[in-house]
């Protein structure tokens, strides 16, 4: 299956349409996430507190647009030339299994990673085919918000219904997470993440000063406690103000959040060594996964990430049609950043003892056609040619792709599934949607053979509907 690509508008940049403000920070931008909803949300469990060592994490990084297959886990090089790709297939630390010349640092590390190699889903557009693979639709149309709470909202829901944290961080937060076709959608919008947005590696990016300047900014807050600039002056701003009596006791312990010296930790990468910094690579990747393996460290459950903008290429995805990339110049254009930030996470989780408890997922919501198109550039730019000339490009593709896992408790070290010889089609130990999500949360301890969530109906819905734990990915 795919798209037209004069058809095709590719993903969303992230925050162009719609994001919901719940903080605005200093690094661009904290969203989506109602605090106050949230603790009355937890003011209600009766559960002891679990500490954030024996808590199970989940990072989720996103490919928007979806990665080529081919040109990187599974690569086909007696296709032909109408589908195989530049570049060369190299051996990894796993027998039998090959990665081509753009991901070394991963072939380096590849026994610890399992490469699914089968994924399947049945939706061709961006929208229907994220929907599909992170909440479990199996519309194929494409909607403009979502029918079902995604899994990582799901996750929230369900976590938050265990009781208190003993946490001051968010359950869930997302960097530059993948919000342009998820979302809560039943659940309610106090299960959205806690939103960083904006560029880590930025000279300008410092979370821990998102406080407010000065009183009579304050006094603008909404009930919600929108915040700005320093966090380590909010106290006195709103006692000054006298802002802080009129708030009631969750949006107070909403604001304690925010001002709680474990928080600020947590989000300051300058805590972290220049070489750890070098190694996951001074740029905004690079970055996004350093701070998310702060956050899970440091007691976050749920984290997303999303690989987009100026990194991708022209148009700050990897929708690597011919109207929007050259795919090849494209591939080689994010792949020496995508390679060291993800090798670099794939280090800290096992060498800082995270491998039991942090599942790490990389995916796209598929992946790009195994047969190579041509079509004229619709625009100069970062890996793609001026406008009119006529360049390679990899359509949608959900009958096959691949997606890499590490952490979790797994054995690692492991390919799972094939697809046929021109990575057409997914043809042993095919997954789906539903095998994607239920292996999420079995690792997070969440039941999903037996769980159900009231719609807006008051219908109880299946979080997976179809699907089973993927063996070789359980812990």
């Amino acid at each position: 299956m795919s798209h037209s690509p004069e058809r095709c508008r590719g993903p969303v940049p992230f925050g162009a349409t719609g994001r919901r403000a719940f903080l605005q920070a200093g690094l661009a931008g904290f969203g989506t996430l109602s605090l106050p909803g949230l603790f009355k949300l937890r003011a209600r469990a009766a559960e002891p507190a679990t500490a954030a060592s024996e808590r199970k994490a989940v990072i989720m990084v996103w490919q928007p647009g979806g990665l080529s297959h081919i040109d990187s886990y599974d690569p086909k090089p007696d296709s032909g030339s109408e589908y195989a790709g530049p570049f060369q297939p190299i051996a990894t630390r796993v027998p039998g299994l090959r990665f081509t010349e753009l991901l070394p640092r991963q072939a380096a590390l590849a026994d610890k990673l399992v490469v699914l190699r089968s994924m399947r889903q049945s939706a061709g557009g961006h929208p229907a085919g994220s929907m599909q693979l992170l909440s479990g639709d199996p519309d194929t149309r494409d909607k403009p918000k979502p029918k079902y709470p995604d899994w990582m909202t799901v996750s929230n829901y369900l976590l938050a219904k265990k009781g208190p944290r003993g946490n001051p961080l968010p359950a869930y937060v997302g960097i530059n997470p993948p919000l342009e076709y998820n979302g809560p959608a039943y659940l309610g919008d106090a299960y959205n993440p806690f939103v960083v947005s904006g560029d880590p590696n930025a000279p300008t990016f410092s979370v821990p000063n998102i406080g407010l300047s000065d009183a009579d900014e304050a006094r603008r807050l909404d009930r919600r406690a929108t915040l700005r600039q320093k966090l380590d002056t909010l106290d006195r701003s709103f006692d000054r103000a006298r802002e802080l009596g009129a708030l009631d006791d969750f949006e107070s312990q909403a604001l304690g959040l925010l001002t709680d010296p474990k928080t600020k930790i947590a989000f300051d990468l300058s805590r972290e060594p220049a070489v750890v910094r070098d190694r996951y690579g001074r740029n905004a990747w690079g970055q996004q996964l350093l701070l998310a393996r702060r956050l899970v460290e440091a007691g976050v459950d749920v984290l997303t990430t999303s690989l987009s903008g100026p990194l991708c290429g022209r148009v700050g995805n990897w929708d690597d049609h011919a109207v929007n990339h050259h795919v090849f110049d494209a591939m080689k254009f994010r792949a020496e950043v995508y390679d060291r930030a993800v090798s670099a996470l794939v280090e800290d989780i096992y060498q800082r003892g995270l491998d039991k408890r942090v599942l790490v997922v990389v995916t796209g919501e598929f992946g790009r056609t195994p047969k190579i198109s041509y079509a004229p550039s619709t625009g100069a730019g970062n890996a793609s040619a001026a406008a009119g000339t006529t360049q390679p490009g990899r359509d949608h593709w959900p009958r096959g792709f691949s997606n890499i896992w590490f952490g979790g408790g797994i054995a690692p070290g492991r390919f799972v599934g094939a697809t046929d010889r021109r990575g057409e089609d997914s043809i042993e130990r095919v997954c789906g949607p539903g095998d994607f999500l239920a292996t999420i949360y079995h690792h997070l301890g969440i039941d999903y053979a037996k769980t159900f969530i009231h719609d807006f109906n008051g219908r109880p819905t299946a979080i997976v509907d179809r699907g089973k734990a993927i063996p070789e990915l359980m812990g």
